[in-house]
């Protein structure tokens, strides 16, 4: 077994980034476009923050999963690498599905009118019948949970043989990303997706049908197992790009935004904010993990605290951030105030429940995904 290694910025940028997803599904309580519920007033505005989140949000966590999966893989072999995964991904996602999930899409049926009654109703009559958006089953924010076991499972041997078997590839990697601007190699499969397949397959978060989705996410789980497979060339060269990655991204965000305004789409039109919106989404990732590199790679007892609550925090907040919108939507308080409620709300009340009940019970533990406190230094996956 390899000797045992922690990315304490890696920890700092999974905790920043869950948290930057409460910020976001708090937004889509008042964002133009759809979701389980909305807010009585529409703020246009606000799409354009959502939408500059939006873009790398999501896959940078993909990257940071692949990352920890090296490390993870370090000392243990595959197949206890995979029982793992399925108990910290497969056991929080069936509970979630039974006891989290659930009430959100409560809220939505009351909403639309397609229920009426008591949540105790709900889930003795319509709770379990039938998939959503028809029926009542889903996983909804807890999507991320079977993409990761999925990519995990597939890929488990691949990354054992690039690990322990590979070095003439690893060494190809480390010649290509110590290039000038080589770590942006890793763009052209992503152009692709995006070309060829992103119109055909909206995003559906449904595993079985959603190509898009399942085969962009898979490509940066990837990129950050085989980015970190290169050791310091990597962080090297990271640091190298990190401030011409910031300028590169500022530019491409200003085309991306020029480009939505204007309104306009053809076939060449999208081929282009293809390459654009690649670029963009790939720079703010390189931005983001190299400044983390420089500035978060210190371990705090803060960092310990809010590593091992990220993933309760995830599980909770989206149903917590529902309830409060219900109750809240259709009074006449403005944004400001109902935005405040809502993210101290849910960051709040997700808190509450972590340290109060989930710590205090360890039977509640494997439910959400906690591993003893002394295996914290294992892993950052």
């Amino acid at each position: 077994m390899d000797k045992k290694i922690r990315r304490y910025d890696l920890d700092w940028l999974r905790v920043i980034v869950f948290g930057l997803l409460i910020f976001y599904h708090v937004g889509m309580f008042f964002v133009p476009w759809g979701w389980h519920i909305k807010n009585n007033v529409i703020y246009d505005w606000i799409r354009w923050p959502m939408l500059f989140l939006n873009q790398w949000r999501l896959p940078i966590l993909f990257v940071i999963s692949g990352m920890g999966t090296f490390y993870a893989l370090s000392y243990r072999n595959l197949w206890q690498f995979n029982l793992e995964r399925i108990k910290r991904l497969l056991i929080p996602l069936l509970f979630g599905m039974l006891f989290i999930v659930p009430p959100q899409i409560y809220f939505e049926r009351l909403v639309t009118n397609q229920f009426s009654g008591s949540y105790v109703e709900y889930l003795t009559t319509e709770a379990f019948i039938g998939v959503y958006p028809e029926g009542n089953i889903s996983w909804h924010h807890l999507w991320f949970l079977p993409y990761l076991l999925v990519f995990s499972i597939i890929l488990s041997p691949v990354f054992i043989k690039i690990k322990r078997n590979a070095p003439g590839f690893i060494n190809w990697i480390q010649q290509k990303i110590q290039k000038p601007y080589g770590l942006y190699l890793f763009i052209i499969p992503l152009y692709f997706f995006e070309v060829l397949v992103e119109p055909f397959f909206p995003t559906t978060h449904a595993l079985i049908d959603d190509w898009f989705n399942f085969t962009n996410s898979l490509a940066f789980f990837l990129f950050g197992f085989i980015l970190i497979s290169s050791g310091e060339t990597f962080w090297k060269s990271l640091d190298l790009i990190k401030s011409k990655a910031l300028i590169i991204g500022i530019f491409a965000f200003s085309i991306q935004l020029f480009i939505w305004i204007q309104g306009q789409d053809s076939l060449l039109i999208h081929c282009s904010e293809a390459l654009i919106k690649v670029m963009n989404l790939w720079s703010w990732i390189l931005v983001i993990l190299g400044y983390g590199a420089k500035f978060l790679n210190t371990k705090s007892d803060l960092l310990v605290y809010c590593n091992r609550a990220v993933y309760p925090f995830y599980i909770l907040h989206q149903t917590i951030t529902i309830t409060i919108g219900y109750y809240i939507m259709n009074l006449n308080w403005g944004f400001l105030p109902k935005f405040m409620l809502l993210t101290i709300g849910t960051f709040g009340i997700s808190w509450v429940i972590y340290h109060w009940v989930i710590l205090k019970i360890p039977v509640l533990h494997p439910f959400f995904g906690l591993k003893k406190p002394y295996a914290q230094e294992k892993d950052s996956s």
